[in-house]
């Protein structure tokens, strides 16, 4: 098991012995649920726990193999290697040869590579071992599904207020592993402050806890001893991790949803935590193409523009143009007509893609090509009333007719829809005529 001492962390002291004592993850933990009851019957299976820092997962594997009765090899994909789980895998099948169970626990186990999470398979698959993987990273994406179809995958959540309250006043009374020897009490100003920067995190919430009594001067730890432990806080931020693409995401649909302060927000928080400016500025870009589109052609310049400014000048004012690209984009008129009707197009094309070109459309640069017809009755549009020529064709002719673009009564495409609309009319105008 994982042994704690008097000069452990008192994140490190407080792991709960009993599941009556885990703080949070009520929704697998609370009576009746899943992870409940298979502690309760004292059996174990194989899965991963899914989860941000700090809300438990080692605590919860520790929790399963005690009450599993199973002997535990840990291992962390930082630092372990192929070499590493050679050995687990030999001390897990000596095991088994007395009739005793292992739990192999792998922390960060996303980080091994495909090869090192195969080698897992055929000792799981065997029941030589007892799997459980902790991980900050979506499983359908970091893990291979050959693993991800042997385990149950379990999701714990960030620590709510309450169990953040609950954890605090465990921390305070316990005089064995806690801090009720010291006798201290928050105020509610620190209470509050202290659940709030740390961020449902657990093990951040008790370092704090535990440094904020170090700064207190009295009985009674104040928010100036929270902002002391606290300093200045690094915001949640994990270069291409989940929480890296959960940022771009709140980041891309505020914009999409016409927020702009919102979106202001969260390209603040990406640019607090470390991410990268031209990052926001690529995916201005892409939304300026796919959520703006003709209904505001000026936005997708616009994001050009502060792309160049950032390069010209430097993150100071770049980082400014790009925020007032963001604004613009998160105000400008919606269509998405553009990105449906290029969707549509390539998945057509996909399908009719020996469908062949009509012969009026060829190019004819050669004279042989010429008497082949190609290019034949292909007529100039600049030559045609309003360079527009009625009755022209220009798909294949099983595919005559075909819609993929729908203008949106939106900014321009409002414009646009009309001048489609007067096209059309030109068109059957052009018919009846032939007719």
């Amino acid at each position: 098991m994982f042994e704690t001492n008097a000069f452990a962390p008192l994140a490190s002291r407080m792991r709960p012995q009993r599941v009556e004592d885990y703080v949070g993850q009520e929704h697998i933990l609370g009576e009746g649920k899943p992870l409940r009851k298979m502690l309760d019957a004292g059996q174990c299976h194989s899965m991963i726990l899914w989860g941000p820092p700090g809300t438990g997962k080692t605590t919860l594997a520790e929790l399963i193999s005690r009450y599993a009765n199973a002997h535990v090899i840990k291992l962390s994909a930082v630092t372990s290697g192929v070499k590493d789980i050679r050995a687990a895998m030999d001390e897990a099948e000596a095991n088994a040869a007395m009739q005793r169970r292992t739990l192999l626990f792998v922390d960060e186990v996303h980080r091994f590579n495909k090869s090192q999470q195969d080698a897992f398979l055929p000792f799981v698959e065997a029941g030589t071992v007892t799997f459980i993987g902790a991980t900050t990273e979506n499983p359908s994406f970091s893990l291979n599904n050959a693993l991800l179809s042997r385990v149950r995958v379990y999701v714990l959540n960030l620590l709510n207020e309450s169990a953040c309250d609950v954890l605090l006043s465990k921390a305070l009374s316990d005089s064995q592993v806690g801090l009720g020897d010291l006798a201290l009490s928050l105020s509610d100003d620190a209470k509050l402050s202290l659940i709030g920067v740390s961020g449902g995190d657990g093990r951040r919430l008790l370092m704090y806890l535990e440094l904020a009594a170090d700064f207190a001067s009295g009985n009674t730890i104040e928010v100036s001893d929270i902002e002391q432990a606290a300093g200045e806080k690094i915001a949640q931020y994990d270069n291409k991790g989940d929480a890296f693409y959960d940022l771009i995401s709140a980041f891309h649909k505020s914009v999409r949803g016409s927020d702009p302060d919102a979106a202001l927000y969260w390209y603040a928080r990406i640019l607090e935590g470390g991410g990268d400016a031209l990052y926001v500025g690529r995916r201005l870009l892409a939304i300026a193409s796919e959520d703006i589109g003709n209904a505001d052609p000026r936005a997708l310049q616009l994001c050009v523009d502060a792309w160049d400014t950032f390069h010209r000048v430097g993150p100071a004012e770049g980082e400014r143009a790009i925020a007032q690209a963001t604004v613009y984009c998160a105000l400008a008129a919606k269509s998405n007509a553009v990105y449906r009707a290029f969707s549509q197009a390539r998945a057509l094309a996909k399908k009719t893609g020996d469908a062949p070109v009509p012969m009026h459309l060829r190019n004819a640069p050669t004279s042989m090509m010429k008497s082949m017809d190609y290019g034949k009755g292909y007529r100039y549009a600049h030559d045609e009333p309003n360079a527009f020529a009625a009755g022209e064709t220009y798909f294949p002719e099983t595919l005559i007719g075909t819609r993929f673009y729908e203008p949106q009564p939106r900014g321009l495409e409002k414009a646009l829809g009309a001048k489609r609309d007067y096209l059309d009319q030109l068109n059957e105008m052009s018919e009846k005529k032939d007719k």
